[in-house]
């Protein structure tokens, strides 16, 4: 990036960071207080601050999303490539009400933990083995009920661009127990926001075709493993 770029980048970045996470301070402060009133409020707070996000990144940063594809009507599982913290935080937006995979470590941040509760995320205890499976399809299999996409990143944990990661163990056996047809999602947001002094462009999130259910392990994890890949090149 020439000198005049970076210093744009940098003056871009500062101003996201004060702008973004101000508010986000003042929106997860909301949250905490909705928990006198029985957590009523988390739900919309939690989309407002996916759309203030999205809000930031675009007029802030400069950075726009393109999506190709849509999700499905009916119940199925979202196996998105994870790059950054960008998509992780625009799940709200990509999805209705999303019931997301998320590591257990973080449920047990104070306050925070309480509010992923009752948003609906399904905790990821990665150490317990077959236990934590178990727990994992008693939680997803109550999302279901409710109407809601099921959202997990394989990889486990954010991976460079350029890079393809094997899938985490568990979620061939999630794709097994449920009985759900998968829609891997590609992106590739690690060259734009994955960085201290985030990057202008466009970012794209691709809703890849249907993979359906009561495939092989090694089948199901070969091909959802390519179609997240679609735009690492």
């Amino acid at each position: 990036m020439e000198r005049g770029g970076l210093i744009v980048a940098i003056v871009r970045s500062l101003l996201f960071y004060v702008v973004f996470y101000s508010v986000t301070a003042v929106l997860v402060t909301g949250g905490l207080l909705s928990l006198l009133f029985g957590g009523r409020g988390v739900v919309p707070i939690t989309h407002a601050w996916a759309r203030w996000h999205r809000w930031c990144v675009h007029h802030l940063l400069g950075i726009s999303l393109r999506e190709e594809g849509s999700p499905m009507a009916e119940p199925a599982l979202y196996a998105i490539k994870h790059e950054s913290f960008f998509e992780a935080i625009e799940t709200p937006n990509l999805f209705s009400r999303p019931a997301v995979f998320a590591k257990a470590e973080l449920f047990r941040i104070p306050g925070w933990g309480r509010l992923a509760q009752l948003y609906g995320l399904v905790p990821v205890e990665r150490s317990q083995g077959a236990r934590t499976l178990r727990a994992m399809i008693a939680g997803a299999k109550k999302r279901i009920e409710e109407g809601r996409p099921l959202v997990i990143f394989p990889e486990g944990t954010r991976v460079p661009h350029g890079q393809k990661a094997p899938l985490q163990s568990g979620f061939a056996g999630l794709y097994k127990l449920l009985g759900l047809p998968v829609i891997p999602v590609a992106v590739d947001s690690g060259p734009l926001y994955h960085r201290l002094w985030k990057r202008r462009g466009t970012i794209t999130v691709r809703f890849g075709e249907p993979i359906p259910p009561g495939l092989p392990r090694e089948e199901i994890e070969t091909r959802v493993k390519a179609a997240i890949n679609a735009l690492n090149g």
